[in-house]
């Protein structure tokens, strides 16, 4: 993945501006949380657990956004379950995750079906110079093998550290 990555424009569901782009973020962090699909459970506890622990990454400069590689309907399904208070971005052809090296599985099957291919994957952007800046990332090897969320409040600690 390169250091800096393109800009994305996509439709979301959530809080915030419809579409949405990093630039539209006011904040020093983003960590984009790329999901798996709409069926998957891990995501689906995920989104609620970062839904729970908002104001924690709010508290150090950061937004949460979450990107599913659905439809704008089934990314709204997600916002009407669970009142999610942080931007839930529809990314149906998986740009996003093209463009962040998302993990995929079992070759072209995978490919073809997010649902035996796609992995999870957790990327920080540093927004605070001109360019969007990949501050750290976790790609997950398995639907379970994500950071928990205590793991991805200490790298924002970190690199606001950093300065």
């Amino acid at each position: 993945m390169p250091e800096t990555v393109p800009e994305f424009s996509l439709p979301n569901v959530g809080p915030g501006p419809d579409p949405l782009s990093l630039s539209d973020l006011e904040a020093d962090f983003a960590v984009l949380f790329l999901q798996r699909d709409h069926y998957c459970t891990n995501c689906r506890k995920q989104v609620q657990a970062l839904a729970d622990r908002h104001e924690a990454f709010r508290d150090r400069g950061a937004e949460v956004v979450s990107v599913l590689p659905e439809s704008r309907e089934q990314a709204a399904d997600w916002q009407d379950r669970y009142d999610l208070p942080y931007p839930l971005l529809a990314d149906p052809d998986a740009e996003v995750g093209e463009a962040y090296d998302q993990p995929v599985r079992f070759g072209l099957l995978g490919r073809l079906s997010d649902f035996f291919g796609r992995m999870p994957e957790v990327v920080v952007m540093d927004l605070r110079g001109d360019a969007h800046d990949v501050a750290w990332v976790h790609r997950g090897s398995s639907t379970f093998d994500r950071p928990a969320v205590d793991e991805v409040l200490d790298v924002l600690d970190d690199r606001r550290a950093d300065g």
